[in-house]
């Protein structure tokens, strides 16, 4: 097991090669636990999906510990005229999770969005159920905006969706006060 205290995280931008183990990770179960759906996937729809990401402007990124890809971050919707976007992430590989990935993730991603595109706001959503990542967004500095309930219908049942966000004046007053590997998103 990689001692991810020591390890170096790195984010890359999503090529095309990377969209066989992006379709594998997105059809796991527990990636897709707390994600919207639980999607059936082809290498062709990928490469769809890819080409209008491309499209959009949209950034996608794999997520790398020590050189091993093991997840994909984003920023997507990104209204330049409001200056605001939604961001999601997840590690596919259970081995490199970590606490500190997690913040580094997090965090790095917004001096990208606000200090590199010049956004004012992201937005991020979570199962309410998923406790732990509401909580971590909290420990960033994330405030909730809202609850939406019963907002996702999956396997069955409905599932709320906890709204949370910063702002580009809270991370300027934050980031300073956080300890984390500052991610170069290239």
């Amino acid at each position: 097991m990689t001692d991810v205290t020591k390890s170096r995280f790195n984010c890359r931008r999503l090529e095309v090669s990377d969209l066989e183990r992006v379709m594998n990770w997105r059809m796991s179960p527990h990636v897709t636990e707390f994600l919207n759906t639980d999607p059936v996937l082809t290498l062709d729809g990928q490469k769809q999906w890819f080409d209008k990401l491309v499209a959009a402007g949209e950034y996608y990124w794999i997520i790398e510990v020590d050189s091993i890809p093991c997840g994909v971050i984003n920023l997507a919707d990104i209204d330049m005229t409001n200056k605001h976007c939604t961001w999601g992430y997840y590690v596919a590989e259970k081995k490199l999770r970590s606490f500190d990935l997690a913040m580094s993730l997090e965090m790095s991603l917004y001096d990208y969005a606000f200090d590199k595109i010049g956004l004012n706001k992201v937005i991020g959503e979570s199962f309410c159920i998923n406790k732990a990542a509401v909580k971590m967004h909290e420990l960033c500095g994330c405030k909730t905006e809202g609850i939406l309930r019963q907002h996702i219908f999956k396997n069955g049942q409905y599932y709320d969706v906890c709204v949370q966000s910063m702002l580009a004046e809270e991370w300027n007053n934050l980031r300073h006060k956080r300890k984390y590997q500052h991610i170069a998103f290239a």
